[in-house]
């Protein structure tokens, strides 16, 4: 989403770096370079205006000016701005604990997102060990009910639709089924609407007034533009709302928007959806976006990625490993466990200056397609052929690559890549039994680890 104006932002503080003195003009420049770039990117003219004039009064310092990093600095100003445009700090999906069940309430334009963000939203609660119901209250949209309905049985989540004709009157239903089965979230699906549509601003509010929701969220849609502003500004108007949903984030458009709602509205941003998936609705981190816009990548996202992927099983699996070396099984989790994290290209992201790369490799240069091809010869091998790897033999492979739809020259690549693999582990077991765990001895480990992927690369 961010791209062009994370490439536009990077390149202008490439050029302040290649100076080990900055003046007056050398800062005018760089300014005028980033509120193109936030213009570009559409966001707010009233929002860029504001956020050059903080960035340049603070640069134009002479802690800045005489800094011996005066680049740094620079950067590090840009950045504190950028997180306090986005919101400064984390803001948490408030309910009440004294209220059973907890009513979430979605409003926002047509199109915009909401069924989808209702259905993420339940599946992020489901997994915090709550109980959410569905409310399905957009009787106007074809089949939006229906669409509610499939997506709540993908994941488990009931989904009311009372009458089917009266918005409020399914509101206030979905509650008291929420009461009778013993269900502790609402999520109420509304009907999108337009901005000038003041019988259906009204409905908005009626609905509101008849569930009292402990949280009031829009969805917005990141690729909306220069007009989000007065979209957000008549929503917050008429029905006060807590947050904001930003959807679409994965999207191509110059997202904008998305760095001018929390100025403008001085809501914040409470989620974030990143894909299509269930589970690509994350919360939002002013900090953390900032910092991927800058090309300072996730490192957190990624530690809290792993964490989710992580479980019992997976930890006591990689202990066995330390213990006794990779199997191929091991290897089919290992990639399990990748997808579950979001898969290859994301984790990329998310890394320093992973945007920037990702951006100049292309779109398709990164995807999943390798693990699948990987998974698609472990899962060919016999129990096992998995277990003990090095009893494949030529016969075997052949079985192997015929099974899978590979060629026999991949599946040596893949047994090549086991064994340098399992070579590292004993490396690793090595230095922990004999106390060698040394930070050079593990540089030198990391840097042998590095090189493995690029390897395989020159192979191909």
């Amino acid at each position: 989403m961010f791209n062009s104006l994370s490439d536009r932002l990077q390149d202008t503080f490439d050029k302040l770096r290649g100076k080990g003195r900055l003046t007056e003009d050398d800062i005018n420049v760089a300014m005028r370079e980033i509120r193109l770039a936030l213009l570009e990117a559409d966001v707010n003219f009233k929002v860029v205006k504001r956020f050059v004039a903080a960035c340049k009064e603070r640069c134009m310092t002479s802690e800045v000016l005489d800094s011996l990093t005066p680049s740094q600095n620079v950067v590090k100003i840009v950045l504190d701005e950028l997180t306090e445009l986005l919101g400064s700090t984390e803001s948490k999906l408030v309910l009440a604990q004294n209220r059973i069940p907890n009513v979430i309430m979605l409003v926002g334009l047509q199109g915009s997102g909401k069924t989808t963000a209702a259905a993420k939203l339940a599946y992020l609660l489901k997994r915090q060990g709550k109980s959410p119901l569905l409310a399905a209250c957009d009787v106007y949209r074809p089949a939006a009910a229906d669409q509610l309905a499939t997506l709540g049985g993908e994941l488990g989540v009931p989904v009311y639709r009372g009458d089917g004709a009266h918005p409020v009157d399914i509101a206030r239903g979905a509650v008291q089924e929420a009461v009778d089965t013993l269900r502790d979230v609402v999520i109420v699906d509304t009907a999108g609407r337009l901005q000038i549509d003041e019988a259906m601003m009204q409905e908005a509010v009626d609905i509101k007034a008849a569930v009292r929701p402990d949280q009031v969220l829009m969805v917005v849609d990141a690729m909306t533009g220069q007009d989000i502003v007065n979209v957000v500004s008549e929503f917050a108007e008429r029905t006060d709302f807590d947050g904001v949903i930003m959807s679409k984030l994965d999207g191509d458009a110059r997202g904008g928007g998305a760095l001018s709602v929390r100025q403008v509205t001085g809501k914040p941003i409470k989620f974030v959806s990143m894909g299509e998936k269930p589970d690509s609705l994350e919360v939002f981190h002013p900090d953390r976006m900032a910092k991927r816009i800058l090309g300072m990548g996730d490192l957190y996202g990624i530690i809290d990625a792993a964490q989710q992927a992580a479980d019992e099983e997976q930890v006591a699996r990689a202990e066995k490993m330390l213990r006794e070396g990779l199997t191929m099984d091991d290897m089919l989790h290992q990639l399990q466990s990748i997808r579950k994290m979001g898969g290859v290209q994301k984790i990329i992201s998310m890394l320093p200056g992973g945007e920037r790369m990702l951006g100049q490799m292309g779109g398709d240069a990164v995807d999943d397609s390798s693990l699948t091809r990987i998974e698609a010869m472990i899962r060919s091998m016999t129990p096992e052929e998995r277990a003990r790897p090095k009893i494949i033999n030529g016969m075997r492979r052949s079985r192997i690559a015929k099974g899978s739809g590979r060629t026999v020259q991949e599946v040596n690549a893949l047994l090549k890549q086991w064994g340098e693999m399992n070579r590292m582990m004993g490396r690793i077991r090595a230095m922990a039994s004999s106390g060698d765990m040394s930070p050079k001895a593990m540089k030198r480990m990391m840097g042998q680890m590095a090189q493995m992927p690029q390897q395989g690369r020159r192979r191909r």
